[in-house]
């Protein structure tokens, strides 16, 4: 038993609404977090810019003496999950493919759309994914503009409406059943991502199914905190600001879409989380 943090990681805010959703599930369990705002957001990025940026300050938590550490966003987790797994001794625990499981569960017709950050959806990291799944088709469409009204502290209005519209055709054309929120910054807009999936179709977000997630990595290693010691403090820096070239809204209205049918032959959705000790 110990009384170390988690530690949770992200390009900025987004990972809040993660280390939100762990501390509503786990209140006893200290947090930190960190987020990355000097090169901030990842989402536009191609992956081979996030890397080299992540690393390093992912270093921190570990270096601070966390039990477990979350990539608390989809592009940075597509980026550099596998470095961070080879890298540390501790847990890793990421977004993606707890998000998929949720999807696969809850999808009753196999049409599941994702709404996503460029960077995600070049990565194909859903695509990957969900290949454990049989019979289920993924459209992926990248909403490069959400993420720069979340910047800006825009969560509602006008404009966002009409990008909404814009965003979920793609998915209503192709008649999902299920939609994933692929960015942990989309939940903050909150006047709009309700309407994203449309009548009758199920909601994922990340953050809910990442918090599940570390709770049962947590109990299988047995990383459990000492009940005798004070009540946890979570501690939230976030290190630089924003460069004001990657906060610039990004006013691009038609969609990117990208459609993959799984051919995997297994019968039940197996994927997993593997965690690197």
């Amino acid at each position: 038993m110990s009384g170390a943090p988690i530690g949770v990681f992200d390009s900025g805010v987004g990972g809040r609404t993660v280390a939100r959703a762990i501390g509503d599930r786990l209140p006893a369990r200290p947090l930190l977090h960190l987020g990355e705002t000097a090169n901030a957001p990842y989402g536009p990025q191609p992956g081979a810019e996030v890397r080299p940026p992540a690393p390093a300050v992912l270093d921190q938590p570990v270096a601070a003496g966390v039990k477990l550490l979350v990539i608390a966003g989809n592009s940075a987790g597509a980026a550099c999950l596998r470095d961070a797994r080879e890298r540390y001794d501790v847990p890793v625990v990421e977004v993606i493919v707890p998000t998929t499981c949720r999807a696969v569960a809850a999808t009753r017709s196999g049409r599941v759309g994702v709404v996503g950050t460029v960077a995600t959806n070049a990565s194909r990291a859903y695509e990957d994914a969900f290949s454990a799944a049989s019979g289920t088709e993924l459209v992926s469409v990248a909403c490069p503009a959400f993420g720069a009204f979340v910047v800006e502290g825009i969560t509602s209005g006008r404009e966002l409406l009409g990008l909404t519209e814009a965003y979920r055709a793609p998915l209503q054309e192709a008649d999902v059943d299920t939609v994933i929120l692929g960015c942990t910054r989309y939940p903050l807009l909150t006047g709009v991502t309700g309407l994203v999936p449309g009548e009758g179709v199920t909601l994922v977000r990340s953050a809910e199914e990442t918090s599940e997630a570390t709770d049962r990595v947590l109990a299988r290693d047995g990383r459990f905190r000492d009940p005798d010691l004070p009540p946890p403090a979570h501690r939230l820096p976030a290190p630089g600001a924003p460069a004001a070239s990657r906060t610039r809204r990004l006013r691009q209205t038609r969609p990117i879409r990208q459609t993959r049918r799984s051919r995997s032959i297994r019968q039940t959705c197996q994927v997993r989380q593997v965690v690197a000790r």
